[in-house]
């Protein structure tokens, strides 16, 4: 006969390399009971940021006043030459939007990678949208709040701030996605 048992190849059957005792130190992975925290891009916040951009690019083109025929890119220019005496001359303004709006579309570009939060760039594109929106309610007031007198180029400088601050806010208000 042979020299096994007849239950089993190599010794009583449910027997393991460590007889017929459980190992000593189990090799199962360890399970936590909180969610962790995914990373993965902020898309609506990226996009509305992006927008923001975009209209910063459209104003270029297009005229600011409405009896006036300058456009934001005169505009501009006009800032860069008088950059000394940009907060005397009221060109600040011009100069925030359209600098802010550039800033912006690189926050959500930036917003569209992998991340666990992208609070600290909502942080960023909140403080750009808040220069962006004091760069556009200094002229409002100065003109008492009538629409009329601005151009089409301007409406883009206030879609401007507006997707800044609806993207910044969903940016930094968006908690982390967890599994």
């Amino acid at each position: 006969m042979s020299e096994f048992p007849a239950s089993g190849a190599n010794g009583p059957q449910g027997a393991t390399s460590y007889g017929s005792q459980a190992p000593p130190d189990a090799t199962s992975p360890q399970y936590y009971d909180r969610p962790v925290a995914v990373r993965g891009p902020e898309s609506l916040g990226g996009l509305l940021l992006i927008l923001a951009g975009i209209a910063a690019a459209v104003s270029l083109l297009l005229d600011w006043l409405r009896d006036d025929d300058v456009s934001g890119w005169g505009l501009l220019r006009n800032a860069f030459d008088a950059l000394g005496d940009a907060f005397s001359s009221g060109l600040w303004q011009p100069l925030a939007i359209l600098l802010g709006g550039g800033v912006l579309f690189v926050l959500g570009l930036l917003m569209w990678l992998p991340a666990r939060s992208h609070r600290f760039l909502g942080v960023l594109a909140l403080l750009v949208s808040a220069a962006v929106i004091a760069g556009v309610l200094v002229p409002l007031a100065d003109a008492d709040w009538d629409l009329g007198f601005f151009g089409p180029g301007f409406w883009c400088a206030i879609a401007v701030a507006v997707l800044g601050l609806l993207g910044s806010l969903k940016a930094l208000l968006s908690r982390p996605k967890t599994r």
